[in-house]
C-alpha cells in the first residue's frame, strides 16, 4: 500500500513539474521547437516533439522521443533518448553527444567536441519486450521483478536527465559538498530521515480525524522532491567520480549524471547488497539536499 502511495504522488508531482515547465520558452511537451538562425537560446528540452537547430542553443539540448537536426551549435552536450538524431555537416556541438535506443546520424564535416555515447537499443529493448512479456505469460523466462526494477530505472533515467538540465549548477555543486563534507552530511542525511519518518507517523495517526490529512500529503510531497534530487547528485558524483578514474577531468552534468545512473542501476540489481547501497544512498540524498538547501549553500545549517 506504501508503494502505490509512493507511486500516485509520485506520478502527480511529475505530471504537475511538467505541466508547470511546459509554458517556458525552452520547454514543450508534445511540440515542435525551431532555433532560427542568428536565434540564441539557453536550453532546449522536449518530450515528444521535433526540435530543429539553426541557431545557438547556449547550454544542453535534451528530448525525449521525436527528432533532434542540428546545423547551427550548441555549447553543451545533446542528448536524446529514443530520438533519431541527425548532425549536419555546419553542426557544432562543444559538449558530449548521448544517443540511447535512437538513430544516430552524423553527416561528414559536422563537429563533436566532447564524447559521443550512442546505446543503439531499441532492437535489442524492443526484442527484451517481446520475450520478457511472453516470459512473464509462460511464468518461466523473466521474474516480474527484473520488469519492474527496469521500468523503474528507465523512469529514474528520464527524471535524472530533466533535473541534471534544468539544475546543472545546483547539481555539481551539492556533489563537489560530498566529497567535502562526507560524514556531517551523513549525519544530517540520518538525523532527518529519522525526524521525517517521526513526522509521517504523527500525521497519519492525527489523520483518523481527518487534521493530519493536509500535513501527510505535504509531507510526502516533500519527500519524493528531495529524494528525487537527492538520488540525481548522487548520480551526478558517481558519473563524475568514474570519468574521472578514466583520467577525464571535466564532464558534463547530463553525461556524469547518465554514466552515474547506470552504475548505481547495476549496483542495485544485486540482491541485498542493492538494498542496503540504496538505504546508504537515501541517507547521504536526504544529507545532501537538506545541508546544501537544494544545492544553493555550503552549509544552510551553519550558525551565523
Amino acid at each position: 500500500m506504501k508503494n502505490k502511495i509512493f507511486l500516485v504522488f509520485f506520478l502527480l508531482l511529475l505530471f504537475a513539474g511538467f505541466t508547470s515547465l511546459e509554458g517556458h520558452e525552452n520547454f514543450t511537451l508534445r511540440k515542435d521547437i525551431v532555433v532560427a538562425k542568428d536565434e540564441v537560446q539557453d536550453n532546449v528540452i522536449s518530450f515528444g516533439g521535433d526540435v530543429l537547430i539553426e541557431g545557438k542553443v547556449k547550454e544542453d539540448v535534451v528530448v525525449l522521443g521525436g527528432t533532434i537536426t542540428v546545423s547551427g551549435e550548441v555549447r553543451n552536450s545533446v542528448v536524446g533518448i529514443g530520438t533519431a538524431i541527425t548532425l549536419k555537416s555546419s553542426a557544432m556541438v562543444k559538449g558530449d553527444l548521448v544517443s540511447i535506443g535512437g538513430v544516430l546520424n552524423k553527416e561528414p564535416g559536422c563537429v563533436v567536441e566532447g564524447d559521443t555515447v550512442y546505446f543503439k537499443s531499441s532492437e535489442i529493448f524492443s526484442k527484451f519486450l517481446r520475450e520478457g512479456f511472453k516470459g512473464i505469460f509462460s511464468l518461466s523466462l523473466i521474474p516480474l521483478i527484473l520488469i519492474i526494477k527496469l521500468i523503474s530505472l528507465f523512469i529514474w533515467f528520464i527524471i535524472a536527465i530533466l533535473v541534471a538540465a534544468l539544475f546543472p549548477k545546483q547539481i555539481s555543486f551539492a556533489s563537489a559538498q560530498i566529497r567535502k563534507s562526507f560524514w556531517p552530511i551523513f549525519w544530517t542525511g540520518l538525523l532527518s530521515l529519522t525526524i521525517f519518518v517521526g513526522l509521517i507517523i504523527i500525521s497519519a495517526l492525527f489523520s483518523i480525524i481527518l487534521i493530519g490529512i493536509p500535513f501527510l500529503l505535504g509531507l510526502i510531497m516533500l519527500g519524493i522532491v528531495i529524494k528525487i534530487f537527492g538520488r540525481v547528485i548522487l548520480f551526478y558524483f558517481f558519473g563524475e567520480s568514474l570519468s574521472r578514474a578514466f583520467g577525464r577531468q571535466k564532464t558534463s552534468p547530463l553525461l556524469a549524471v547518465v554514466l552515474g545512473l547506470v552504475l548505481v542501476g547495476i549496483v542495485s540489481f544485486i540482491p541485498f547488497i542493492g538494498f542496503l547501497f540504496s538505504f546508504c544512498l537515501s541517507i547521504i540524498g536526504w544529507g545532501v539536499v537538506i545541508r546544501t538547501k537544494f544545492g544553493t549553500s555550503e552549509n544552510w545549517l551553519r550558525r551565523k
